[in-house]
């Protein structure tokens, strides 16, 4: 008996599905590191272009994301997707995505160069933004080049290089552009938002060399050995045998890319446009706007690297359950999500509630970024379920649903941009947020049931954790004369301090009340 189910376990780890395990945790452990890599350098980046630079750097990036959707996106998933399933044909399907992607990223780059002027003051609605897109349409041919050998990569199931290229751009951006800084400030040259997008031109440019020289020096394993060059093939043939099937593949993903990207694009150029409408001066818009995308939703966004290292773990669970016609296991998949995602949002209603103002305070010196804070904190459970669950839908094949959902719930917030930005401010907008998150997340969770079958207790699920959430800030309360022992603290250490007795205090709950009731 004990030799059948050590041969049972051996069988269900084969290689394979080790190699997959292991690429996964490895994406994202990764990911994680560099969210909050990049959380310190949106930090480092408030401090020195101001919350009005953040504002136009953060009008000017989504013409990247469009650009990005177009060419580089799609072809990547869809390379990957078809060299798992023809693996001999690998390199050639390689070189037709990237002789694709590099035409359009090159034709993009010169079109944004070619009427910057007109983008930046008819698209975008702002002149200043115009001698930044050229620098932005630089980095558009070497994020093709990076995406292709990604998306190659994946497809022949292994990912420590596109792991680490996304490591090594993070920690190369950081380190240029503390170096330009220096170098500025040295020579009494004002720092400006041409700080933000050289650092992104250099990101995108140190990410694709670094792939490059792995795809050189170490190429996938298990492709074909010969190394007959398309050089010296008809390349006609070329094109006929792989972009056709591979096209096929990356125009649906294309359409609904490009489709949130350009609605989140049209959301980036409103918003201010919309605060100017409001009473506030141009300055004073570009101002708010900055504040709340660069310095305030990088905060609340931040646990959700948590939950997007689930969702991706979430993913390729649902599929293989799916497979084996494994419902219980789906609808385990789904009672976690749920369970987890509330328990961690509403920690966090309490945690940015209590401190958002001390922690815009002490990190962005920004009272403003903590009031927002406060109010965004009520986002974290809806935008944490929306996250999950929507990786479940597709993990289960219900992509076109999860496309049709985030389309519906960007609506939504556009026309709060659009009707209620005018009229309340800043208010209006995150009010729409609000509005849009807890839309989305009734939505996955209404199509979802139409798709599996889930268990939803609402006292495990929402009340314990709220009651639980309470009796910890409780203890914090309690603990508050042991706390003030240390007064010489910065205030940023200070509220650290304070997050992680109230963190501490609730997970030990939690896991409390779990033991209680046996481990369920």
């Amino acid at each position: 008996m004990v030799s059948s189910s050590s041969s049972r376990q051996t069988s269900w780890l084969t290689p394979r599905k080790k190699a997959f395990l292991t690429g996964t945790l490895l994406l994202t452990g990764t990911g994680f590191l560099c969210r909050i890599l990049g959380f310190f350098y949106r930090i480092f980046l408030s401090r020195t272009i101001g919350a009005e630079g953040l504002g136009i750097y953060n009008m000017v990036h989504p013409v990247f994301g469009i650009c990005f959707s177009l060419c580089a996106g799609s072809l990547q998933t869809a390379l990957s997707q078809y060299t798992a399933a023809n693996l001999k044909k690998g390199r050639n399907a390689f070189y037709s995505a990237l002789s694709v992607s590099l035409s359009l990223s090159l034709l993009l780059a010169f079109l944004i160069c070619r009427f910057d002027g007109l983008i930046a003051s008819r698209l975008l609605l702002e002149p200043r933004c115009a001698p930044y897109l050229p620098v932005i349409a630089l980095s558009v041919p070497f994020a093709a080049l990076h995406a292709c050998i990604n998306g190659y990569y994946y497809g022949m199931q292994q990912s420590k290089v596109p792991a680490f290229s996304q490591v090594a751009e993070q920690v190369i951006r950081m380190g240029a552009v503390f170096f330009i800084v220096n170098a500025w400030a040295a020579q009494g040259r004002a720092i400006t938002v041409s700080l933000a997008v050289c650092g992104h031109l250099i990101g995108e440019a140190a990410s694709a060399l670094f792939c490059l020289l792995a795809l050189m020096f170490f190429p996938p394993r298990g492709e074909e050995k010969r190394r007959t060059s398309p050089l010296f093939r008809s390349f006609t043939a070329l094109l006929l045998e792989n972009i056709q099937p591979l096209m096929s593949l990356a125009l649906p993903l294309m359409g609904s890319r490009l489709v949130l990207n350009l609605l989140g694009s049209a959301e980036a150029v409103w918003i201010p446009n919309r605060l100017t409408a409001s009473g506030l001066s141009s300055q004073e818009a570009y101002s708010v706007y900055g504040v709340l995308t660069g310095m305030s939703l990088p905060f609340i966004y931040f646990p959700s690297a948590i939950t997007n290292s689930v969702a991706v773990l979430l993913l390729p669970a649902a599929s293989q359950a799916q497979a084996d016609k494994d419902h219980g296991r789906i609808s385990r998949l789904i009672s976690m999500c749920l369970r987890y995602s509330c328990y961690m949002g509403i920690l966090c209603i309490g945690i940015f509630s209590m401190f958002g103002l001390p922690l815009g305070l002490s990190v962005f010196h920004s009272e403003e970024a903590g009031r927002f804070m406060m109010c965004l904190a009520w986002l974290c459970p809806f935008m944490y379920l929306a996250s999950t669950l929507g990786s479940i839908l597709n993990g289960l094949g219900k992509t076109s649903v999860t496309f049709g959902l985030n389309v519906t719930a960007m609506v939504v917030r556009l026309g709060f941009v659009l009707l209620a930005v005018p009229l309340f401010g800043i208010r209006g907008y995150l009010w729409g947020l609000l509005a849009s998150e807890i839309l989305l997340a009734v939505l996955d969770l209404f199509f979802l049931r139409h798709f599996a079958v889930y268990t939803w207790d609402a006292f495990d699920m929402l009340l314990k954790p709220a009651l639980l959430l309470i009796a910890s800030v409780g203890i914090y309360f309690f603990l508050a004369p042991v706390l003030k022992l240390f007064p010489s603290l910065p205030l940023f250490a200070e509220t650290g301090l304070h997050i992680a007795v109230v963190c501490g205090g609730y997970c030990g709950l939690l896991l409390f009340a779990h033991l209680v009731r046996g481990g369920r």
